[in-house]
């Protein structure tokens, strides 16, 4: 196993050393990937079952700026039965600009597709930067092209979550959630400015306050992204990313290299050796990794077309691993319903998530918000919404509690909820799943709604805590968590946002 891991993390970095300074020959370069593309489609063709398994033609494009910052987009095709040749790669352009260009070509050949940023975290603050390849301010050709390509961003997976970060949301208090400081395949720091999605939103208001085109109205997903060919989304089982190379808790770095084999893993090891407590850990970026992310969408149908509508139009959701499902709807007429009857009508009264909603032709919203928990997870303890805002001082963001379990109401003070009492056992990672609620909902006016004002709206609800996976690992393996890293998290979900557009 030792020797196998070695010829891998060696054989890794020097192809890709090898593949970015041009010294592998483009004609075989060019025959793998036209082997690796058919191999795609063939088994995207073979697995798919309309209405029961539904699967898409797709591939990474695998860019990054000069100083490493993250660039990959997932291209998703809208059908199989016209496609590319080839894919466009790092190799045809590095600026994602040519790739949307490449995208608006095929389209105009009857080939629709679409690229979800993701990773944004590891981005080196490029992902949402305020200019463009070539340093100009964004306009509104910059704008409109990356709006038809991108109208998705992930928003959670493996390597880290990208809502939003401590240094750029102070007033957050989940904001710390599995936070993946470095750029990708790096331990370089990675800037959090201009690389999450919740900044970048909030830019987005002010380009429009400015009377400029938006570039920034995304809806969220949540993906895997693991190399191994599975999804290590469940935390009491996380079997981490990228096969040999973390597949046990020591190389993952939550349990302690044992005294005899530490002289080994220290001669040659490219990983950093870190000492904790008296215990020597290996320490880099797989301990900062997360059970991955789960997207969600509400479709009419499980089929390719219906699925990719629902991408189209931004009605989707994202999970940090568990199946909840979660919601949002915005509608004048919501006021004196009750949530139950309100679904009924919400798609006829109102607009869903990834929406716009015109204050001036419909009258101050309300908002219809809503989650289920995962059965085979712990119950949901609050459901929020997430506010930005934009005013003569700039852009702004708030966090609101609106639904709370086990009988604790929000404080109209604080915008939180009671504290509904649910705690973690370390000893072994159990939990009363008596505490917490199967279901969130309610029907939610903004206190604080200005008509005038230019806004977006975006459900997150959080579970009761849990025990996080580096947390399960020591338990497995009879010692303490390691002490700096997170013994428990609060695994969530979140909508896509309702734009909120305001009177004239």
């Amino acid at each position: 196993m030792a020797k196998r891991r070695l010829a891998f993390s060696t054989f890794l970095p020097d192809t890709l050393s090898n593949i970015a300074s041009g010294d592998v020959p483009l004609e075989l370069m060019n025959g793998i990937a036209q082997a690796a593309w058919a191999d795609t489609i063939n088994a995207a063709n073979a697995f798919y079952e309309p209405g029961r398994f539904t699967t898409f033609v797709a591939y990474e494009y695998t860019s990054s700026t000069n100083d490493r910052g993250n660039l990959h987009r997932n291209v998703v095709f809208a059908n199989a039965d016209r496609l590319p040749v080839m894919p466009f790669s790092r190799f045809h352009s590095q600026n994602p600009e040519g790739l949307w260009r490449w995208m608006d070509g095929l389209r105009g050949q009857g080939i629709d597709a679409i690229a979800i940023p993701h990773n944004s975290n590891g981005s080196n603050g490029h992902m949402f930067a305020l200019s463009d390849w070539a340093g100009e301010p964004l306009d509104a050709v910059y704008a409109d092209l990356r709006l038809r390509n991108e109208p998705l961003i992930e928003i959670t997976q493996v390597k880290g979550t990208s809502e939003t970060h401590p240094m750029l949301s102070g007033t957050d208090e989940w904001a710390d959630f599995e936070i993946m400081p470095y750029r990708i395949a790096t331990l370089l720091y990675s800037e959090p400015k201009g690389s999450y999605a919740r900044e970048a939103l909030r830019h987005g208001l002010e380009q429009a306050e400015r009377g400029e085109r938006n570039p920034f109205q995304f809806g969220f997903v949540g993906a895997s992204d693991t190399h191994t060919a599975a999804i290590s989304d469940d935390e009491s089982n996380f079997f981490s990313k990228i096969g040999l190379l973390d597949s046990t808790s020591t190389l993952r770095g939550s349990t302690p290299i044992a005294q005899d084999d530490v002289d080994r893993f220290r001669m040659g090891n490219s990983n950093n050796l870190k000492e904790v407590d008296g215990r020597t850990y290996l320490s880099g970026a797989a301990e900062t990794w997360g059970a991955a992310g789960v997207a969600g969408v509400w479709a009419e149908d499980n089929t390719r077309e219906a699925i990719f509508a629902a991408f189209r139009r931004k009605e989707t959701f994202a999970t940090s691993g568990p199946r909840i499902k979660a919601r949002l709807f915005a509608s004048s007429d919501f006021g004196a319903s009750e949530p139950g009857d309100a679904l009924q009508s919400a798609y006829q009264a109102g607009v869903a998530m990834g929406s716009e909603y015109d204050v001036a032709a419909r009258g101050e919203p309300y908002f219809l918000a809503w989650a289920t928990s995962d059965a085979l997870s712990a119950k949901l303890q609050r459901l929020q919404i997430v506010k930005a805002w934009v005013d003569a001082d700039g852009s702004h963001e708030k966090v609101f509690d609106v639904a709370c379990s086990d009988g604790q109401t929000v404080d109209p003070n604080s915008n939180r909820c009671g504290d509904n009492g649910a705690t973690v056992n370390l000893s072994d990672c159990s939990i009363d799943q008596s505490l917490g609620a199967s279901e969130l909902k309610t029907i939610w006016r903004d206190p604080e709604f200005n008509s005038a004002e230019r806004a977006l709206y975006y459900v997150r609800v959080l579970e009761n805590p849990t025990c996080r996976w580096s947390t399960w690992d020591a338990v497995r393996a009879g010692v303490a968590p390691r002490e700096d890293l997170k013994k428990t998290i609060q695994e969530r979900a979140w909508t896509s946002p309702i734009w909120v557009m305001p009177n004239a």
